[in-house]
């Protein structure tokens, strides 16, 4: 098995990792960002995907690389984490149904409450105490999963046509345009921003480039808050106007075990 993911600021990176360990003591994982992933996913059967729930659906960059490369999947046994923030409904079912259209075996999938990154927006901001759980809970909610694999029973969270319902009348009814196409909502206060180009270069579209030494976004975001949580100035925000925490998974792990780049 191998691990195939896309994490904005980290907390799907470290799920899958995690689920990994936990399955058979160390697998290589390999986000959807690299070149050479998809030679990977060709040469495995079985493959683990990991991804943070948008409004209860995919990442407009992850929907796009399943079509894109819808020709690998033919045969793939694939189990779904699904990483969120408070509910999806069926956050592992969104991409189930689509990998399955191309032929893919969905084996199971596993929702894991992780903290909010959402940083400029009050929502479901939580203190240090507070997220520290989440992720230990995320943490023994993987350990209980893999045993339940192990014994031939694997959770099937967000497979079911009441999930299915529960997701599209709980978000993504309302809420669909924002990730059915990439957005230009992004924004950047040039009078905050530096131009220390931190934002172009970890930006998974690159959507962002340096103009008279102002960062400057276009019209492609994926809405991952990579750049929004790192930004050293906080010069960018995207859904709303200020940031008010700023969220990456290594502020809770401990240095053995620092996710690095998502």
């Amino acid at each position: 098995m191998i691990g195939v993911y896309f994490s904005g600021t980290g907390n799907s990176k470290y799920c899958i990792y995690k689920f990994l360990e936990e399955y058979q003591g160390s697998s290589p994982a390999y986000s959807i960002e690299q070149d050479e992933t998809a030679a990977h996913i060709k040469k495995n059967d079985e493959i683990v995907i990991s991804y943070p729930v948008q409004f209860s659906c995919i990442p407009k960059i992850l929907h796009d690389y399943i079509v894109a490369n819808q020709q690998l999947w033919k045969g793939k046994k694939i189990f779904i984490l699904a990483t969120m923030g408070l509910f999806s409904g069926d956050g592992a079912g969104v991409p189930a149904r689509l990998l399955k259209k191309y032929g893919a075996v969905i084996t199971g999938g596993l929702h894991l409450k992780m903290p909010n990154s959402i940083s400029d927006d009050s929502l479901l901001k939580r203190n240090h105490k507070k997220n520290l759980l989440l992720i230990r809970n995320a943490e023994a909610k993987i350990h209980k999963a893999v045993i339940q694999i192990q014994n031939g029973n694997p959770p099937q969270e967000g497979l079911w046509i009441w999930n299915q319902m529960a997701g599209l009348f709980g978000q993504r009814l309302y809420f669909s345009k924002k990730t059915k196409l990439y957005t230009d909502a992004l924004k950047i206060n040039s009078e905050k921003c530096t131009g220390c180009g931190l934002c172009k270069t970890i930006c998974p579209m690159h959507n962002i480039q340096l103009e008279n030494g102002v960062a400057v976004s276009a019209n492609r975001c994926t809405m991952c808050y990579r750049c929004v949580n790192k930004c050293p100035k906080q010069a960018i925000t995207l859904l709303g106007k200020k940031v008010m925490q700023r969220y990456d998974i290594n502020q809770y792990l401990p240095n053995s075990t620092k996710a690095g780049n998502p």
